[in-house]
């Protein structure tokens, strides 16, 4: 089954739904049950556990009706341009997300850092501080703890989301072409691929945790280690179940050479991820 636009240039209006009313409550009892859980009350982790299975719920409805309007060859070029405007701004809104805690990672290293040792704040307040980072040691650093070194497992996840990059491109390529096997192979690689990158991360936590000592509260190295490998974790879980729903359609015939956006939207956020991933070898583990 292939998705087609129709010849029609009017834009399509979807009938009222229920999920954004599902997605409002699923929220809630995210936030609800996170306050709880902070502050060691019973509910709380319960209501986290009910918040996602609503928003998991919502997610598969909500994007099942998509898919099925889609193929119903409901959209026509107007909404497939509306899809790609949406999405660009979406990529645009995780790069400013991105850059705020890349910004405080460069301003810690580059004023706040310096600063702590300089001749008003080091002599009044730290004399015995030395601005050095990653720094083993902090003004208010109780426990020592050790740098994550960046030619181990950071240099073999950066050579798995490279290779991962290329996989989805040749995905890509193949999809224009119209070579389904080898569309299938290179997409099922990439998947695999991103999963692999994340049992890699995982380790890695408990090699910081276990052997390194290093925790959030770890100072600000620590802090913005956390913060931004985790988040970018996060991502690309995201990313790998974009792509394994998209290698299911495939399977399944949903795309062809002509209409493929959720394809090439999950590629466009697959490639902002590993471009994020190589300013975090750098700037984070390198550097």
């Amino acid at each position: 089954m292939q998705a087609h636009t129709p010849d029609s240039g009017d834009y399509f209006v979807p009938a009222p739904s229920r999920w954004p009313m599902v997605g409002a409550v699923a929220l809630f009892l995210l936030g609800l049950g996170a306050a709880l859980a902070v502050n060691r009350i019973a509910p709380g982790m319960w209501l986290l556990a009910a918040g996602a299975a609503v928003l998991v719920w919502m997610l598969v409805g909500w994007f099942g009706d998509v898919i099925r309007e889609s193929v119903g060859g409901r959209y026509s070029g107007q909404v497939d341009q509306s899809f790609r405007w949406g999405m660009s701004w979406f990529i645009f809104s995780e790069v400013m997300f991105f850059g705020a805690f890349f910004g405080a990672l460069f301003y810690v290293r580059a004023i706040a850092l310096p600063d702590l040792s300089g001749q008003v704040t080091g002599q009044w307040l730290w004399p015995d501080f030395r601005a050095a980072w990653p720094a083993s040691t902090g003004p208010l650093t109780a426990d020592d703890y050790t740098p994550m070194e960046a030619w181990g497992l950071p240099a073999l996840n950066t050579l798995i989301l490279l290779s991962s990059g290329a996989t989805v491109t040749v995905a890509h390529w193949a999809m224009l072409a119209g070579q389904r096997r080898r569309l299938v192979l290179a997409l099922g690689a990439t998947v695999a691929l991103g999963l692999t990158f994340l049992c890699l991360q995982a380790w890695e936590y408990h090699h910081a945790f276990s052997s390194l000592n290093l925790t959030l509260g770890s100072g600000a190295y620590g802090m913005t280690f956390y913060m931004l490998t985790g988040f970018h974790g996060l991502h690309v879980l995201l990313g790998s179940v974009m792509l394994l729903v998209v290698w299911l359609r495939v399977l399944r015939g949903h795309f062809d050479a002509d209409h493929h956006f959720a394809f090439e939207a999950a590629a466009w956020y697959w490639h902002f991820v590993d471009v994020v991933w190589l300013m975090l070898f750098v700037f984070v583990y390198w550097l």
